[in-house]
């Protein structure tokens, strides 16, 4: 366990954070029938008063004045929500057509990516051995294209969108709480646009209005920000090779659940998972290792 607060906090808040995405399809589940994009524009929608009350809790309304005065942090957090809402969107589909697997699968995927990220734009380094236990997860993607036959494009998409938020949270110096707030108010006309004027013929904005399906929907403003917050404030004070091993806690709980709901799992299937697995517990127990001692003269 960490003896730095700072870095003790953090871990203790991306923990709490992947555990809460780990158990988010079964939310989706009780959502029924509803669009994809509908549950999307609801997370948004709903995620701009759930900020705002969490930033005058917090006193941070400040903070929010001077974030309108700084053009180029208002620009990246714009970039942040872009990556955000394309990860929702596909994570909200996999999950709705049944395809939590793939989704697990993406979230696995996703410290692929995050460690080329460290390597090319942070300047972390890496023991060979955590070299190779890439290269065995890498074989497990390989082998979901080529043995079970299916690209897997829902997973990489996840993996990617989530990374790209990931780096650039990482490197945006502002409050978590106002971070989110502000990614939700550049989502938020074009998701409220979307549930008033443009919904499928036959559709409706709270789908059959009934109280409970209501009240799931505006639910969805403060599930989408309390991960997301204390993830941030992970991210900001974290390796992000050390967030990216964290982020597997997320996963293996909705694996569980895919299985727990009968989705389609071959032996092809075991082999990706179990060559990505090995992967992960090669790099961490990479990790763990003490450096090296260099020899000096007597």
């Amino acid at each position: 366990m960490p003896t730095n607060p700072e870095i003790r906090n953090g871990l203790f808040a991306a923990m709490a954070a992947y555990g809460l995405w780990g158990f988010l399809p079964l939310y989706f589940q009780f959502l029924g029938d509803l669009p994809p994009l509908v549950i999307l524009a609801h997370r948004i929608v709903w995620s701009v008063p759930t900020a705002l009350i969490l930033i005058i809790a917090a006193g941070k309304r400040g903070d929010v004045a001077n974030l309108f005065r700084n053009p180029r942090l208002m620009f990246t957090l714009f970039a942040s929500s872009i990556a955000i809402a394309a990860n929702w969107t596909i994570y909200i589909w996999a999950v709705t057509n049944h395809r939590v697997l793939e989704g697990s699968l993406g979230y696995y995927i996703n410290p692929l990516i995050v460690f080329l990220f460290a390597a090319l734009f942070f300047g972390e380094r890496f023991r060979p051995l955590q070299i190779v236990a890439v290269g065995i997860a890498a074989l497990g993607v390989l082998n979901q294209t080529l043995v079970v036959g299916q690209f897997p494009w829902v997973s990489l998409s996840l993996a990617i969108s989530f990374a790209i938020y990931g780096a650039i949270r990482k490197t945006t110096a502002v409050d978590s709480r106002v971070g989110f707030g502000m990614e939700a108010l550049w989502l938020a006309p074009a998701a409220l646009l979307y549930l008033t004027l443009f919904l499928p013929a036959g559709t409706s904005a709270f789908g059959s209005g009934e109280p409970n399906l209501i009240a799931l929907l505006v639910l969805a403003g403060p599930l989408t920000a309390t991960p997301l917050i204390l993830f941030a404030m992970g991210a900001r004070r974290l390796k992000l090779s050390t967030i990216g091993i964290l982020q597997f806690i997320a996963p293996s709980v909705q694996f569980v659940i895919g299985i727990a709901m009968g989705e389609n799992f071959t032996p092809g299937h075991a082999v990706t998972f179990a060559l990505i697995w090995i992967g992960v517990i090669t790099f961490t127990l990479a990790g763990r290792q003490a450096p090296a001692r260099i020899r000096t003269a007597d």
